[in-house]
């Protein structure tokens, strides 16, 4: 019975030890998951890095270093706007003002590289706040003010010369409409004045025909009258 009693106690004590060994498990499993992510990373798996730092967030949600991590991971394979809603996380947990910095970094890459140069701007001024010193970020912030400014030219002399084309058709539309009238008004005169033309023609002709015919009849009376014998006889003197 001793001996027995001494088994059962073994058991219970080798059931405490694992229990907490599980318990430290746990406790470190967001952790060890973030660096297997991360040897993914380096070797440029980025998928099963995004995997890795999945289920590290599983574990804990607030994880600052997964977050961002797994931003990173989205960026690397161009799923820009998952990647932003990382970062975005990120920012809200994270408490050092240097990795707080890259955050904001790597959204004004993300939205620079999309030709998003107002939100790119805020972003890097947001970097620069939190780290005044990197140089790459202020380049980045110069460079992004002078192409939203570029693209704001851009934008004006395109759409002037939409304006431009638009009136042109305008007008050309209207010249083409001016031309069309008066082409119009020309056929319609024309026809008014063809009927005309042709009355004045006829009349001509008609009286023509008219003078010769009389012509004819006066000639005619005039032959008749010299052929006929004079019935008219002398007069007598006194």
């Amino acid at each position: 019975m001793l001996n027995f009693h001494g088994s059962d106690m073994i058991r219970k004590l080798v059931l405490i030890l694992l229990l907490g060994t599980v318990t430290v498990v746990n406790a470190q499993t967001d952790r060890q998951l973030i660096n297997d992510g991360n040897r993914k990373y380096r070797m440029q798996d980025y998928p099963n890095a995004e995997v890795m730092y999945r289920k590290a967030l599983a574990k804990n949600q607030s994880n600052p270093q997964a977050l961002y991590n797994l931003g990173c991971a989205l960026m690397m394979q161009n799923k820009d706007s998952a990647a932003v809603i990382q970062f975005e996380n990120a920012a809200k947990v994270e408490t050092n003002k240097m990795r707080l910095a890259s955050v904001y970094h790597n959204i004004g890459v993300i939205c620079q590289n999309n030709k998003l140069y107002g939100d790119a701007i805020n972003a890097y001024q947001q970097s620069l706040r939190n780290n005044p010193k990197d140089d790459e970020t202020r380049y980045n912030l110069a460079l992004c003010k002078k192409l939203q400014k570029d693209q704001g030219g851009n934008n004006n002399q395109n759409q002037n010369q939409n304006k431009d084309k638009k009136d042109n058709e305008d007008k050309n539309g209207q010249n083409n409409k001016d031309n069309k009238d008066k082409k119009d008004d020309k056929d319609k005169n024309h026809q008014q004045q063809q009927p005309k033309e042709e009355m004045s023609k006829e009349n001509a002709e008609q009286m023509l025909n008219a003078a010769v015919q009389n012509e004819k009849d006066t000639q005619e009376r005039m032959k008749k009258a010299l052929q006929k014998p004079s019935s008219r006889q002398l007069e007598k003197n006194w």
